[in-house]
């Protein structure tokens, strides 16, 4: 009756586990589809957007609450922007500059806010050359590798591109 017991609990368990466990992993497989709705090139240029409307609503002399807010939405609208390590770390450096720009407004000096928002526009925009680069990288990475896969010579696999011309 015990060893009876112990497999009807454990079939329920199992299978109670593969119905709430199947449709999560079909949505998502894993961390990096956290948050990307869009492609990283679409998120920077919605980031860059999204700091023009912070910088006009400096301009336009809005109140603090409305700034603040578009600067929150922003900076949460950054995590859509996840192509690699380096384009993330700039990212981030990116998002201290509105940081800086958030807590000019809370101490009521726009000037230096928008200061520090024209540094942040600048960075974000400058993401979009990092992430050119990065796809060249992993392009000439991945036709080494299949080039010794193949066996085949290609005197062009492994040498980095310059986007300068």
């Amino acid at each position: 009756m015990k060893l009876l017991k112990s497999a009807v609990i454990a079939t329920t368990m199992a299978v109670s586990l593969g119905t709430f466990s199947t449709p999560s992993e079909a949505i998502c497989l894993g961390m990096a589809c956290m948050y990307n709705r869009m492609t990283p090139l679409q998120a920077i240029m919605a980031t860059e957007y999204s700091v023009d409307d912070v910088i006009t609503l400096i301009d336009d002399n809005a109140e603090k609450a409305p700034i603040l807010t578009a600067i929150k939405t922003t900076l949460r609208a950054t995590k859509e922007i996840n192509a690699n390590d380096k384009v993330d770390r700039n990212r981030m450096r990116a998002n201290g500059s509105m940081k800086k720009a958030r807590k000019f407004v809370k101490k009521g000096d726009l000037v230096q806010a928008k200061e520090h928002l024209l540094v942040a526009r600048e960075r974000y925009n400058g993401l979009r050359d990092m992430l050119v680069l990065s796809q060249d990288d992993r392009t000439s990475q991945q036709t080494h590798f299949l080039n010794r896969i193949l066996g085949t010579v290609d005197e062009g696999a492994g040498k980095r591109t310059s986007n300068k011309k």
